[in-house]
């Protein structure tokens, strides 16, 4: 468990892979968001694994006032021209995606560019050498959202914290329920998609369960 100095985990939201009716799901959106603090939403449209672009477009530029308005990081999945296109906050790119230092050189300084990591600690860490502003790992549990998933430990996220001063994102069939753990063994983010979009009781029901496990969270730290 860590506990040095950290600050409190904060929600991380992925869209669905497929979004059918984009006006809908920006009202769906609005009432996740007005539920509790969330950091960040990424696009991430991949009905079939491949990233949709001009659905990511299209879904970005209905949603971006609204985190705009909220102080909500917009990040596109996979897709520089997309976040340049659209004006987002960053981006996020899978381990075969563009590398992190090319993304940079594309977008400059000040955008947020995030890198999926999956297991490995040398992938993490040549992220960040190369400008990452965070690293994701994970799957932590079993997920249906993405297909090529390998497992994670939490020992991984204990070792970062300890180690490292890179914001680290813990990703992977991760629920209220399981939260409060992944958040004490060191992630600085909890990202969730299926676990908000598909809860029992809707999204800002979901969304406050989160905030009340990293809530939970913060007062063992």
């Amino acid at each position: 468990m860590t506990s040095q100095n950290r600050e409190r985990t904060r929600l991380y939201l992925i869209t669905p892979p497929k979004i059918d009716d984009v006006a809908a799901f920006a009202r769906t959106l609005e009432q996740a968001l007005d539920a509790g603090d969330v950091a960040s939403l990424q696009i991430r449209i991949k009905p079939d694994g491949v990233l949709d672009e001009a659905a990511t477009e299209a879904v970005a530029r209905a949603v971006l006032p609204l985190c705009r308005a909220r102080d909500v990081a917009l990040l596109i999945n996979d897709s520089v021209e997309v976040c340049e296109r659209v004006g987002a906050d960053g981006v996020h790119l899978g381990h075969m995606d563009m590398q992190v230092k090319e993304a940079r050189k594309r977008l400059g300084k000040q955008p947020i560019i995030g890198a999926t990591a999956k297991n490995s600690r040398h992938v993490a860490m040549e992220a960040g050498e190369q400008g990452a502003d965070y690293v994701a790992f994970g799957a932590f549990f079993p997920t249906e959202t993405k297909a090529d998933t390998v497992p994670a430990d939490t020992e991984l996220l204990e070792w970062w914290q300890a180690v490292m001063e890179l914001p680290c994102v813990a990703i992977g069939g991760i629920t209220p329920d399981t939260a409060k753990a992944i958040s004490l063994a060191g992630a600085d983010f909890v990202a969730v998609s299926s676990a908000v979009w598909a809860h029992a009781d809707g999204p800002g029901a979901a969304v406050a369960a989160f905030n009340a496990a990293l809530d939970e969270a913060e007062s063992a730290f």
